[in-house]
């Protein structure tokens, strides 16, 4: 297992591409501000729904943010690997802008949920994982079970993770001090790609007055919740 490393890649302060990243799916209704209860029976003023990037335009834009995240990131990796099923249509998505933006040609992979028994067979589709420097990509983390899982797929399989990628960093602690996201990067020693940020969301609304009206609650809710 390679060494810890502390923090996420992407800083916490707004970039320009965290900036136009949350301009989108505000525009797009992923992510919306109000009072929302979450799984987790926390009451958040904000909440993210990845699946309705939804079609052809959305779904080209949001790979065109990973893929410049990633990129920038300076990380070593040559294969994305998608946990089905919110991750399926994200690697392909992240695969092709690559091609675009970036002029690599980078393969995928993804699992099935149920073991195939004929033709041929397996629980892994698109290419090879062995060998390979594999990226996880998710739209979110929140226990981590998704990331976990997959990173026995991929070792058992022959491949390396060397890190993640997500859309979304909450920043908020589990049930103990540490975030998911940071629960991963110590446990496993792998590093994580955001394209935006809580911290990010709260810059983004003190620079905006139409958002402002909503900073007082997205400030309590870090206060409480947010990780060390």
């Amino acid at each position: 297992m390679i060494p810890a490393r502390s923090r996420t890649i992407t800083p916490h302060a707004m970039t320009p591409s965290s900036q136009a990243f949350i301009q989108f799916a505000l525009a797009r209704n992923v992510l919306r501000f109000g009072e929302f209860t979450l799984k987790s029976g926390r009451r958040s003023p904000y909440f993210f729904n990845a699946g309705l990037f939804n079609d052809g335009e959305s779904l080209a834009r949001l790979g065109g943010f990973y893929a410049d995240a990633l990129s920038a990131s300076g990380l070593s990796f040559d294969l994305l690997f998608g946990p089905a099923y919110k991750g399926i249509p994200l690697v392909a998505a992240i695969a092709i802008a690559y091609a675009d933006r970036h002029r690599r040609n980078l393969p995928y992979a993804f699992n099935r949920k149920e073991v195939k028994d004929h033709g041929e067979g397996g629980d892994i589709v698109g290419a090879p994982l062995r060998g390979r420097q594999v990226i996880i990509v998710d739209d979110v983390i929140s226990a981590g079970t998704s990331v976990r899982e997959s990173l026995a797929i991929i070792q058992a399989a022959g491949g390396e993770t060397v890190g993640v990628a997500v859309a979304l960093d909450r920043q908020e602690r589990g049930q103990g001090d540490r975030s998911a996201i940071q629960e991963i990067e110590a446990d496993f020693g792998l590093r994580v790609v955001n394209v935006a940020s809580l911290e990010a969301l709260i810059a983004f609304a003190e620079q905006r007055p139409e958002a402002q009206t909503h900073l007082p609650a997205l400030r309590a809710y870090r206060q409480r919740y947010g990780a060390c």
